[in-house]
């Protein structure tokens, strides 16, 4: 066992498992990120431009693309850097760095989703006071605590990983991962088993709750009201739902990536599972939202093509 002071970076394994082809996967993966860059940049700019995007539910969006940039970040320059690394080592400072960053922005995914949530039940339950209640104001308070609550969040959990001491340093996966980060140390306490557990449920299942909740209320009211409410609410709903469904999604693949022996499943597949959070959602949600809001879609043709 090596002595925990010998312990200056930690390797990510699973680079070695990419094989001859990581010239192809390198192209792929940098395009990826431009497109998810370009994408969401965007959209942003289109909200931030166009005063007419100027409303509740935009500046939430506006919020979730700037997430999306910022946790894609926090993975590709990474993962494009190992691709062409012989010794795959990652220094602890930046591993650290990653997992607060990852984490973060997951937490903001989530919440973020939730503000929405509750934008979406404000307006169609309570239609007359929405503009009181839902107020831009307000809204920015909202974001700022959003993104206080999430970095308060993994700051607690953070702390209880940044002083161990380790005696092993081979991580297999792409990029750096809390709960196999916590695994190396010499001695894992209570509190570091306790600390993930402690993030599942303020990060994810808080803000699911709260979703569900304005969901359920949401229906209700649908079930009793005219068709076109209800097309309405269900053209609003569905790409938040698809959001939230692909979180999900993603978050049970690194659960169980993290935490259950998948030798039987081929590591190209493996590694593809353990980052489809990271990859996947910082493109679907401009393309769910880009694409299916009649006013985003038009505030982008008019940016892009100059169009009054």
């Amino acid at each position: 066992m090596k002595n925990s002071t010998e312990i200056v970076s930690f390797v990510l394994a699973a680079y070695g498992k990419i094989g001859q082809l990581k010239y192809l996967y390198f192209s792929i993966m940098i395009l990826w990120y431009l497109s998810i860059f370009v994408a969401n940049t965007v959209l942003i700019v289109v909200i931030y431009v166009d005063r007419r995007l100027h409303e509740p539910m935009y500046i939430f969006l506006c919020n979730l693309f700037v997430n999306e940039i910022y946790g894609s970040t926090s993975l590709y320059p990474l993962l494009l850097s190992q691709m062409f690394s012989d010794t795959h080592e990652v220094s602890l400072t930046y591993c650290f760095l990653q997992i607060f960053c990852i984490y973060t922005s997951t937490s903001v995914e989530f919440c973020s989703l939730a503000a929405m949530a509750y934008d979406r039940y404000i307006s169609i339950c309570y239609p007359l006071h929405y503009h009181v209640i839902m107020n831009t104001g307000r809204v920015c308070t909202i974001i700022l605590l959003i993104w206080v609550y999430s970095f308060v969040n993994i700051v607690f959990s953070f702390t209880l990983i940044i002083h161990l001491k380790f005696c092993g340093n081979i991580i297999d996966k792409v990029f750096c991962d809390h709960h196999l980060v916590s695994s190396l140390a010499c001695s894992v306490s209570i509190l570091n088993n306790i600390s993930d557990l402690f993030f599942a449920f303020v990060a994810i299942i808080v803000p699911c709750s709260l979703i569900s909740f304005s969901y359920i209320k949401i229906l209700a009211v649908c079930l009793k009201t005219s068709k076109e409410t209800k097309q309405k609410a269900i053209s609003t709903c569905t790409p938040q739902i698809v959001s939230v469904s692909n979180l999900f999604v993603g978050c049970t693949f690194h659960f169980v990536d993290s935490r259950f022996d998948a030798a039987h499943v081929p590591d190209k597949v493996r590694i593809l599972l353990s980052v489809y959070l990271l990859i996947c959602q910082p493109i679907v949600t401009p393309c769910m939202y880009g694409l299916n809001l009649p006013k985003i879609r038009e505030a982008c043709k008019r940016f892009l093509f100059y169009k009054k």
